[in-house]
């Protein structure tokens, strides 16, 4: 059993239990569990539901899985960076996305979640300083930092970073989706030009402060509540450790 399959059983058997246990102590009330959705969220209504009760922040462990991977990408104004600014410094969470994409349970799932997860960290003081978003095209040809910018153009001012990057050309985006182990299937034409749509599985990383990948979601754990409460463990883990010092 590889590593990935072992911490997906793992958190997998956490949240049945604790789905369990909030699904007695429900029937023991006559009521059903509920989250409420902060009605001021960034459109809130399509904001996806969660059908289980995840184990508190703090109540389990987030293993180190791999260092996130470093190359060359583009911001907005077109400044070659190095990707470790954007993946260390700060709790980050970042996803692979392609602004074209139209899969209601793709990239358009993940920008909500993302939204959601910023205005619910926005809200807390001790995280709003500590986290960062970051959406990074594996469309260079496309996306390019000017198409970027339009992209983001409906991402209302935060107090918490949340930073759009793209790539140069395909040369250079390849070791970063090699590194990260993100599949993506193009179909070009003879200049290279991608055909259609991008063939991609969902995937959102999970990065602590020291750029050590932390966790790895797919649709089946993108949910904010889930998000925040692994935000908050690493969060609680390293106030621990500047106490231990």
């Amino acid at each position: 059993m590889t590593s990935s399959v072992r911490r997906a059983a793992e958190r997998g058997r956490v949240l049945a239990a604790a789905a369990a246990l909030a699904g007695a102590v429900a029937a023991l009330a006559g009521a059903v569990a509920v989250f409420s959705v902060d009605a001021h969220e960034p459109d809130a209504a399509a904001a996806p539901l969660m059908d289980f009760v995840p184990p508190p922040a703090g109540s389990y462990p987030l293993h180190a899985i791999m260092r996130a991977p470093d190359g060359a990408v583009l911001d907005l104004d077109g400044r070659r960076q190095p990707l470790r600014h954007f993946t260390s410094g700060k709790i980050t969470l970042l996803g692979f996305m392609y602004a074209s994409c139209s899969d209601p349970h793709g990239c358009p799932l993940a920008y909500q979640v993302f939204h959601t997860v910023r205005h619910r960290v926005a809200t807390r003081p001790e995280l709003r300083d500590r986290v960062r978003l970051v959406s990074l095209s594996f469309d260079p040809a496309r996306d390019t930092p000017r198409a970027m910018r339009s992209y983001m153009a409906g991402v209302a001012p935060a107090a918490v970073e949340w930073a759009f990057l793209t790539t140069e050309s395909p040369r250079r985006l390849v070791p970063l989706l090699d590194g990260f182990g993100q599949d993506v299937r193009v179909e070009a034409d003879g200049g290279g030009r991608p055909l259609g749509p991008l063939a991609h599985v969902l995937k959102v990383f999970l990065i602590d402060a020291r750029g050590t990948v932390r966790e790895i979601y797919t649709t089946s754990y993108l949910y904010p509540e889930v998000i925040l409460n692994d935000i908050q463990t690493l969060h609680l883990q390293s106030a621990t450790q500047r106490t231990m010092r």
